[in-house]
C-alpha cells in the first residue's frame, strides 16, 4: 500500500461515505472532524492483500474506490471467500477493539483507496465518544457472530 496526500475532494467523499455507515451516525461534526484529521488514504493495487489473517489489527478501513475480497483460511490450502467490499464499506473494527489477530484476508479485486484510521488514533476517537464506542463494539460483535456462523 502507497500512502497517498488527501485531497479536499477526498476528505469531502470521507465525510459523504461515513455519515452513511451506522456507526458514523452518532458523530457530531465537530468529531467528525476530528476524525478526519487523523486519517490517511492509500492506494493499493490489483492482488494487493490490504491486511491478512492472522495479522495483528493495526487499523479501520472504509473503501474509498475498488473492489475488496474478505477471506478466511480454513484448512492449509483452501480459504473461502466471505464478502466483498465496494466504496463506502468499512473493516478493520473487530482487530482495533479487541486487539486479537485478524479473523480474515483482504484483498484488493482491482486497483483500490482505503481511508485508514491508525490504531491510536481510533483509541483516541473511541474515548472521546461513548456512543461511538458502544455502536462499533455492537457492530464487531454482529460480524465476529457472522464469521462463526457461515
Amino acid at each position: 500500500m502507497e500512502k497517498i496526500t488527501l485531497t479536499d475532494d477526498d476528505s469531502v467523499r470521507f465525510t459523504k461515505m461515513v455519515q452513511k455507515i451506522k456507526f458514523f451516525a452518532s458523530i457530531n461534526m465537530g468529531l467528525l472532524e476530528k476524525i478526519l484529521n487523523r486519517i490517511n488514504l492509500y492506494q493499493c493495487r490489483k492482488g494487493e492483500k490490504i491486511c491478512r489473517q492472522g495479522d495483528p489489527g493495526d487499523a479501520f478501513y472504509v473503501v474509498s474506490e475498488g473492489k475488496l475480497e474478505v477471506s478466511v483460511r480454513e484448512a492449509f490450502l483452501f480459504s473461502r471467500t466471505l464478502a466483498h467490499f465496494t466504496p463506502g464499506d468499512c473493516f478493520g473494527e473487530m482487530a482495533l477493539l479487541t486487539r486479537e489477530p485478524r479473523n480474515a484476508t483482504v484483498t484488493c479485486e482491482e486497483d483500490s483507496k482505503v481511508f485508514a484510521l491508525l490504531v491510536d488514533n481510533f483509541d483516541q476517537v473511541v474515548s472521546e465518544n461513548p456512543a461511538f464506542s458502544s455502536e462499533i463494539k455492537r457492530l464487531a460483535a454482529d460480524r465476529q457472530f457472522g464469521l462463526m456462523h457461515k
